[in-house]
């Protein structure tokens, strides 16, 4: 009974969300105290039954009870325990379980964590979030229940995708769903300010780290997911512009903007309805991102590609999430007004550039990744945007968003002296400039106009970094002095500068493997030795080896750097046992400078094997970067000013609920 008693508990959920929807949203229109207190309670008790279906699908996993359907098609007795786990996600329907329960965890967090905001807009906020809940719980119960059973019962499951059986993807899928629906509390929170009427500097103030943690978690899930790609894939590649990865990077292109333009709102008053429309745009996107993933109409290594009717119901309920958010927008729009004004020489000014850009790259993106779908709906002449495409616009927009993002730290809010700017920045620039055009001759022997440039303005974005945060120091002899001034620096500061650094060190990855990396594709014998980037490979043999669901043909090739052994590398050809499908599963030599990558491919004629050879140099740098941004951003969050002036409002806070519904324009 243990499935049924998992889909019971997700009917209750469903009826608590309902509760925790229509109740408070009375409660806080009446400015009814009980019905609001309501809230806290429902989405706390939503999210312990959403964790008891969640338990009761892993333990079926677990247990190998192929009598419900999708344990059947996504398991298997000779799956190991780690992927019997990550298999609850691994399809469809697990994967909005887990999607159902990352809501209802942040909807718990908001419920713990909001005792110094006022009830009215707790009551608000939760009511909005349930409704999203609501949302995704019929969207299981009535197409895509996790729980259906099948009768007779099979012997045997049919095993998990082969694709999802990596270590990267027990982790990458919770993080990005974390990212994704974290939005959903800045969505709740821009949605509840335009219900009661509160769009002032403190409802940024309540949203600004709650969407920051959400971009953190979206910027590893992103991350986790290109590492994930790199190894099991056997290409090389780190992103290649899949209608699923753009999915994932749209948002995080919004929800960028969305951090920035809220530190605006919050210290300036200003870009209150821009702000806004990127809470709503941000998490909108993550839907959309949902409803490409599940409706069908594209083909991806990450799609589930599912019945095109539950793409419709996605479909539908993105059009009444936007449709709704947009025509309330509308009616308050008038209401809405920024009373923070600034020069065009300003960092207001800077930041908004950067969103700007930010959005703009953005639908470059949807529109590389929409255009395809539409034209194949209207019978129109088939036309291809692929890599070429979104490497040239995403370059040539990422220019100025570089420059920006090493001149906007030095401007004063309100008004800025470009005197005084150039500088400073005079300084970083000739840094910049000096790292571009050395540091490629230094590591590669050769350059070019196009990688000078990116190096340099991977150095800019660096340099910019280091000293701004440096400058927030007193300059002073003691040492003793200067550590004590760097203790005071807030954090968010820090993580300002450190996310800013891991652009930098992003960029030059990128160029570097973009500009210098070497690929040989060719037939070997064993013995047989090939020279490539200054090492030598050589073909020690291959071998039959047997995992726990799978057979593997195993290449043992030794790595030589002046005649000196560097790596022993074991790249797979895999054969999964229920499935037969083939997978690759390249042997890599990691290093901070370079990777080392060889990709096993098929035997030729009975005494050669098919080899993909790889030198890419600086590619961890891509991963650093970003992991460098994700912790900027943790950092950000956890700055002890949010925490001070939650507690100063809470004890100045002002009982009338008439006193509470303050104008827009306040």
């Amino acid at each position: 009974m243990i499935p049924e008693i998992g889909h019971f508990a997700l009917i209750i959920a469903l009826c608590l969300a309902l509760v925790q929807t229509i109740v408070p949203l009375l409660g806080a229109q009446t400015n009814t105290s009980q019905w609001m207190a309501v809230a806290k309670p429902a989405a706390r008790g939503q999210f312990l039954f959403i964790i008891i279906a969640f338990i009761c699908l892993a333990y079926s996993f677990v247990k190998n009870d192929f009598s419900v359907f999708y344990v059947a098609n996504n398991s298997n007795s000779a799956l190991p325990l780690q992927y019997k786990i990550s298999a609850i996600w691994g399809a469809h329907e697990g994967s909005l379980l887990l999607w159902s329960l990352m809501l209802s965890g942040w909807t718990f967090a908001v419920t713990i964590f909001s005792r110094s905001l006022p009830n009215d807009m707790v009551a608000r906020v939760l009511a909005v979030m349930g409704f999203v809940s609501i949302g995704f719980l019929l969207f299981m119960l009535l197409t895509s229940n996790p729980f259906e059973r099948i009768f007779p019962m099979p012997l045997e499951g049919k095993d998990l995708n082969p694709l999802l059986q990596d270590p990267g993807l027990v982790i990458h899928p919770p993080m990005l769903y974390m990212g994704y629906v974290g939005f959903s509390v800045a969505f709740a929170f821009a949605i509840a300010a335009l219900l009661g009427g509160k769009l002032d500097s403190a409802w940024a103030r309540w949203s600004r780290p709650w969407a920051t943690f959400a971009w953190v978690f979206l910027t590893i899930g992103i991350t986790l997911g290109s590492w994930w790609a790199y190894h099991e894939l056997g290409w090389g590649g780190w992103w290649f512009w899949d209608p699923v990865e753009n999915a994932s990077f749209m948002p995080w292109l919004v929800g960028t903007a969305l951090i920035h333009s809220l530190a605006v709102t919050e210290k300036r008053a200003s870009f209150k309805s821009w702000t806004v429309l990127l809470a709503i745009l941000a998490f909108s996107l993550s839907l959309l991102g949902t409803f490409l993933v599940r409706s069908g109409i594209l083909v991806s290594v990450h799609a589930f590609a599912t019945d095109p009717a539950r793409g419709l119901y996605i479909l539908i309920f993105l059009a009444i999430v936007i449709g709704g958010s947009l025509l309330l927008f509308a009616l308050r729009a008038p209401y809405i007004k920024s009373i923070g004004h600034f020069d065009l020489f300003s960092r207001e000014t800077a930041l908004l550039l950067n969103n700007v850009l930010l959005l703009v790259v953005m639908f470059t993106i949807l529109f590389g990744t929409l255009y395809p779908l539409f034209i194949d709906a209207f019978d129109m002449p088939s036309l291809s945007v692929g890599k070429p495409y979104f490497d040239l616009v995403f370059s040539v927009l990422m220019l100025p968003l570089l420059l920006v993002i090493g001149v906007g730290p030095f401007m004063r809010w309100k008004k800025a002296t470009m005197k005084d700017v150039f500088k400073k920045l005079s300084k970083i620039a000739i840094v910049g400039l000096v790292i571009g055009i050395a540091f490629p001759y230094i590591v590669a022997g050769k350059t070019s106009i196009l990688v000078a440039i990116g190096i340099s303005l991977g150095g800019w974005s660096m340099a910019a970094a280091i000293y701004y945060l440096f400058k927030n120091t007193s300059r002073t002899d003691s040492g003793a002095n200067i550590l004590q001034h760097l203790k005071k620096i807030p954090r968010a500061t820090y993580g300002m500068s450190i996310a800013h650094f891991g652009i930098g060190i992003f960029v030059v990855g990128v160029t570097f493997v973009s500009a210098f990396e070497q690929v040989k594709e060719i037939p070997m014998q064993v013995g047989q030795k090939i020279e490539m980037a200054g090492y030598m490979f050589e073909l020690g043999g291959v071998e039959d080896i047997q995992g726990p669901n799978y057979s593997s043909k195993q290449a043992t090739v030794n790595v030589y750097k002046n005649d000196r052994l560097v790596a022993k590398l074991l790249p797979e050809k895999r054969t999964y046992l229920v499935q037969k499908s083939p997978m690759t599963e390249a042997g890599i030599d990691t290093g901070f400078l370079r990777d080392v990558y060889v990709a096993l491919g098929e035997e030729i004629d009975g005494n050669a094997w098919g080899m993909r050879l790889y030198y890419k140099p600086f590619i961890q740098w891509i991963w650093m970067g970003a992991l460098l941004m994700a912790f900027g951003g943790l950092l950000a969050a956890f700055d002890r000013r949010y925490r001070l002036k939650l507690k100063r409002e809470k004890q100045s806070a002002v009982p009338s609920s008439r006193k509470q519904r303050l104008a827009v324009t306040s």
